[in-house]
């Protein structure tokens, strides 16, 4: 294994890591940023730990640099966390505000991400327990931070991640080919909000293009039904890396009364469509109390649509998009699921869109808040995998023979439980709910155009029940219900992958199709590559070689399909990543593999041939 750094490793090295505000959605002015430098334990005991400076009884302790894995180069462990074990992680905080009065304050304790589970506790308190790998959560702390200005956060976290069911992602113990380091702990922001003992505590926005609205529901903390909420909707602006602040508030458009808990109609007057050349977004101050935050939204509208010849194409705005995008795995040689920077995660996006590609899919993980609001604000569409989980895959299963079944059109329903690797009940009832929290917690970026429930049989399970689910959840985003071999014949999308033999395209379909996964070309590049093992669906020895390759596959396979009703595509992948070099970039994000004007005038060709369709 090769270690690598990225141009911002030094950056986040030296101290500088992740303090951006990482909620860009709902902003406030009195935080503080936990990041940096903790202690840790890592024990083979569940017993909290009495002393983090005893060598004899942890051999395995010393500084972490949070928001980094213990596995990742940048956390400066480099040690994997095992099933058996426990992470204890320990910091002493020293709070800015004077005094916080359990009358009128409140302090929240916010985890962006914590892989697995885990339980933390201040100044010896049980503060909160929470599972899940890959979502947000908030620890109401105000009675022991209001009895003492000096905070000891302890977080105690286990992680089983692929010998259990729950949600892992393509994190394994033993990694090789598609599958890679399995990572644990915290690995997204740790901050604290003081915030007014009645405070705004979520928000639900969803615009009607349409009707020229916009949908709004505030849920706050207080019981006190009769106080109001302030409402104050701003003209439409690109927004820069600051996200919404008072310069960006200029041109008042609304200004009204809104009550909490229940969902207000509010006009947007001749509204501007967001779309990826143009992401125009609503800046929108909400007041409530003494409490008030800074959000924004989009006017947009996504749909399917029949062209001139009864194709079903993805719209947006009532006007037909090819969505040509990259499947983004979102991992970091230096960070591992931990971008090394704010800056490294807009130059992902940043790179995409100059190729031409207007979409990413993000597989099997779900990203920290701002990568999505720098999609939002750049006008990068988003299909967003459901995190997969189950027990240890049939890889005969998934893989081999359902690649010559879906070749075949032979169907397979989900209903095995053993052959989808999902026989354990509590296992599947953790997929529901974390795919309900999942869309809660991304609900408001607009970017996001489409929800995909499996990935290729893993964990995958009632499908169509999964699949309304989501649609009754939210009904303004597509469904992907299936990416790749085991489609069941429902929601919005046939969804196809294409590695082996030919393009399998429907004879009929009366759903939109897209190409969800295709290419996989590798080429490794020495002194870019993490290993030296070589892992991808055909190989190729030079940028020329690689590019004929993928204009090959783009003009004998992926444009002749279009007409035939292939209306999105992603290319796999974003970047290389550990064995698998099939990255349009390397791991390191220092180099674009293909000739760069080849890929954006082959995405060119794509999206015109859609926008030039009658409908």
């Amino acid at each position: 294994m090769n270690i690598l750094t990225t141009r911002w490793t030094n950056q986040a090295a030296l101290g500088k890591t992740l303090q951006e505000y990482p909620r860009p959605m709902m902003v406030r002015n009195e935080w503080v940023c936990l990041n940096g430098i903790w202690d840790y334990i890592i024990t083979d005991k569940r017993i909290t730990p009495a002393d983090f400076e005893d060598p004899d009884s942890f051999p395995f302790q010393g500084q972490i640099r949070v928001p980094f894995s213990p596995e990742a180069p940048l956390s400066g462990v480099m040690r994997q966390l095992k099933p058996d074990e426990t992470l204890w992680y320990s910091l002493t905080v020293l709070l800015p505000w004077d005094t916080i009065n359990e009358t009128t304050d409140c302090l929240l304790l916010h985890f962006g991400a914590v892989d697995q589970i885990c339980t933390v506790y201040v100044n010896g308190h049980h503060a909160g327990y929470h599972k899940g790998g890959y979502l947000p959560f908030t620890l109401d702390i105000t009675k022991v931070a209001a009895r003492s200005q000096r905070l000891h956060l302890l977080v105690s976290v286990r992680d089983f991640s692929d010998t259990s069911y729950h949600s892992r992602g393509k994190q394994k113990l033993t990694p090789g080919g598609m599958f890679y380091t399995a990572q644990s702990g915290i690995w997204q922001t740790v901050w604290l909000e003081k915030v007014a003992a009645d405070h705004i505590k979520s928000l639900k926005l969803t615009p009607n293009l349409d009707h020229q609205s916009l949908s709004l529901k505030v849920q706050v903390s207080s019981s006190d039904c009769r106080q109001e909420a302030l409402c104050q909707i701003y003209a439409p602006c690109l927004l820069t890396e600051q996200g919404v602040t008072e310069k960006a508030c200029q041109e008042l458009l609304f200004e009204g009364s809104i009550v909490p808990g229940k969902t207000a109609c509010i006009p947007v007057k001749d509204p501007i469509p967001w779309t990826s050349d143009s992401p125009l977004l609503y800046p929108v101050r909400i007041s409530f109390g003494q409490d008030q935050i800074y959000t924004y939204f989009a006017m947009r509208k996504l749909d399917i649509q029949l062209d001139k010849k009864g194709i079903p194409r993805f719209c947006l705005n009532d006007h037909p998009v090819f969505q040509t995008g990259v499947l983004d795995q979102g991992y970091w040689p230096d960070g591992l699921y931990t971008a090394p920077s704010d800056q490294a995660l807009i130059y992902d996006i940043q790179t995409m869109k100059e190729l031409g590609f207007n979409m990413l899919r993000k597989h099997g993980k779900i990203e920290a808040d701002r990568w999505y609001f720098h999609c939002d604000r750049m006008g990068m569409l988003v299909w967003q995998d459901m995190v997969n989980g189950g027990n240890t895959y049939q890889s005969w299963f998934v893989t081999y023979l359902a690649t010559l079944m879906n070749y075949l059109r032979i169907p397979v329903k989900d209903h095995c439980r053993f052959l989808f690797s999902r026989k354990s009940y509590e296992g599947r009832q953790e997929f529901i709910q974390e795919t309900r929290q999942t869309i809660q917690a991304l609900y408001n970026h607009p970017s996001i155009v489409c929800w995909v429930s499996f990935n290729e049989g893993w964990g995958q399970f009632s499908t169509k029940k999964i699949s309304d689910m989501i649609r009754k959840l939210d009904s303004s985003r597509l469904v992907d219900p299936a990416s790749g071999w085991f489609d069941q014949n429902c929601e919005d999308i046939k969804s196809i992958h294409y590695y082996f033999f030919g393009l399998p395209l429907p004879r009929k379909e009366s759903r939109v199709m897209a190409l969800s996964e295709f290419g996989g070309y590798s080429f490794r590049i020495s002194g870019h590559s993490a290993y030296n093992k070589i892992y991808g669906y055909k190989k190729f020895n030079s940028q020329k070689a690689l590019t004929n390759g993928i204009k090959a596959l783009f003009l004998n396979t992926l444009l002749p399909a279009v007409p035939k009703g292939i209306s999105a595509s992603v290319y796999t992948q974003l970047s290389d990543v550990e064995e698998e070099v099939n990255g349009i970039l390397t791991y390191d994000r220092e180099m674009i593999k293909p000739v760069p004007h080849t890929i954006k005038s082959l995405n060119h060709r794509l999206k015109s041939q859609i926008q030039d369709q009658a409908f």
